[in-house]
């Protein structure tokens, strides 16, 4: 019967927890990448991929990827993984990918997303403390956060203004207890 039990409990777990990296199938990769708890689209269009970059779930999955199309970390900005190297224990990043960039560069506009963009955890509200830019090369809005998220949290909501688009203000909201990877807080 215990192993009965044990094996119902391993069926009902998703593939991140039960197999190593190298063993996901290319469409596992993609659904870290895109659906998973660390990986969600947000609207109205044009729409924006947003997943918590800095999360060892993504991490995982964006270097295997790398590994079986034998590409190194492709036009990725130095000064963002110098960046992450340094501040992973104090800070975390949100990355969007940029549909268009031709509100980046825009004095005014920055100002607004940098005004407006927080993370609400509870009642508490963090400003992002810096970002780093998209460019035709590596079209990635990257939003740096303190990591002020703690386990016992139920959600963290981000508000965001994003220049040069239609519909400059989106939010989106991440379970907690869902950003769990092995049994530990991914972000």
């Amino acid at each position: 019967m215990r192993a009965l039990l044990a094996l119902l409990f391993f069926l009902g777990q998703p593939f991140w927890e039960t197999k190593p990296p190298e063993e996901w199938s290319p469409a596992e990769i993609d659904t870290i990448r895109r659906v998973s708890p660390w990986a969600q689209t947000v609207g109205p269009d044009p729409s924006v991929l947003i997943w918590l970059a800095a999360a060892q779930p993504i991490e995982e999955a964006e270097a295997e990827a790398r590994v079986r199309l034998k590409r190194p970390l492709a036009n990725a900005d130095p000064d963002y993984l110098d960046f992450l190297r340094q501040n992973r224990e104090t800070h975390f990043v949100l990355a969007l990918s940029y549909p268009s960039i031709m509100g980046i560069g825009n004095a005014r506009e920055e100002k607004m997303m940098e005004d407006e963009t927080v993370m609400v955890i509870g009642t508490r509200k963090y400003k992002i403390a810096g970002y780093f830019p998209p460019t035709t090369i590596d079209p990635v809005l990257r939003l740096v956060f303190p990591r002020a998220v703690k386990e016992s949290d139920k959600t963290v909501k981000f508000r965001f203004y994003l220049p040069g688009l239609t519909f400059p203000e989106r939010e989106t909201e991440f379970e907690v207890k869902e950003l769990k990877y092995h049994g530990k807080l991914a972000m």
